[in-house]
């Protein structure tokens, strides 16, 4: 029928048989996201087993040591101790101290306003000791230490350290990875702590002219809101912030390949996904405690 009709009118369709195609592009566009939502899954997972798999190996290498290299890699893990965590005192007590500043002076002053001059330590200790201070500590971490670690393996990559050292049959996770990652890791669980410290007590007597409360009746209130659950916490995020830093940034210095434009971007990317790990890691061991 229809090869009967003139040329210009062969191209027209009718109008219900539009109904059908505009339900398989909406299926395809359906198809193609359902398609990128996997792919994001899949690429995540693969991305976290490599990194589980990088801790694991530099776990086994800690519990297994050997006598090959032990000096070095002593030499290794103190020089990474000292970069990450005693070098970072300054930067971390200024930050602790402008934190505690901030937070003791509105939490001792308007909450003796509004009648809550009893909650002063526990909203401290809520803010500070169990949010504030591991996740800012592991922010200055990530900025410091982490983005050195990314650099470093990268350029070891791009100038063929790495391969010269797989060659002469020299582990790179038992003397590059583990030293540095168990550096960071009691690097991170000091400056966790230090940070809690000095946000504190440092913070009140900095503020003390502008509280009403006696210094006495402040430590006995943070005495008091302070439980064993609170310090667990902080030290299980120190561990995991440090662990998870670690892990990512030598993971992004042995991903370069054999290009130094590659360096700094794996580097950013290394401290792009510290940052949103160590927010999920915070938000999994927070959320629990309240539910």
């Amino acid at each position: 029928m229809f090869r009967t009709l003139p040329l210009q009118f062969r191209g027209i369709r009718h109008e219900s048989s539009l109904g059908p195609t505009v339900l398989l592009h909406e299926k395809d566009g359906l198809q193609r996201m359902i398609e990128w939502v996997g792919r994001k899954a899949i690429a995540g997972y693969t991305y976290l087993a490599a990194l589980a798999t990088l801790f694991t190996q530099a776990v086994l290498d800690l519990l297994l040591p050997t006598r090959q290299g032990r000096g070095e890699t002593l030499r290794v893990l103190v020089r990474q101790i000292l970069f990450t965590g005693v070098d970072a005192l300054p930067v971390t007590t200024v930050i602790a101290l402008l934190l505690g500043i901030i937070i003791v002076t509105q939490a001792g002053t308007q909450l003796p306003r509004l009648g809550a001059g009893g909650l002063v330590g526990s909203i401290i200790v809520v803010t500070v000791i169990r949010e504030l201070g591991p996740l800012i500590t592991a922010f200055i971490v990530v900025g410091r230490s982490g983005t050195a670690i990314a650099t470093e393996l990268g350029n070891m990559s791009v100038t063929r350290e790495v391969v010269a050292l797989r060659l002469m049959g020299i582990s790179i996770s038992r003397f590059v990875i583990m030293p540095r990652m168990v550096g960071m890791v009691l690097s991170m669980l000091c400056l966790t702590l230090y940070f809690d410290v000095v946000a504190v007590l440092g913070g009140y007597l900095i503020a003390d002219a502008q509280l009403t409360i006696p210094f006495y009746a402040f430590v006995e209130s943070i005495t008091k809101a302070l439980s064993t659950t609170d310090v667990l916490m902080t030290a299980i995020k120190g561990l995991s912030f440090g662990s998870a830093v670690a892990a990512i940034c030598c993971y992004h210095g042995l991903a370069v390949r054999s290009s130094f434009t590659e360096v700094p971007q794996q580097t950013t990317r290394a401290m792009i996904n510290s940052f949103v790990l160590c927010l999920l890691i915070d938000v999994v061991v927070t959320v629990p405690l309240y539910l």
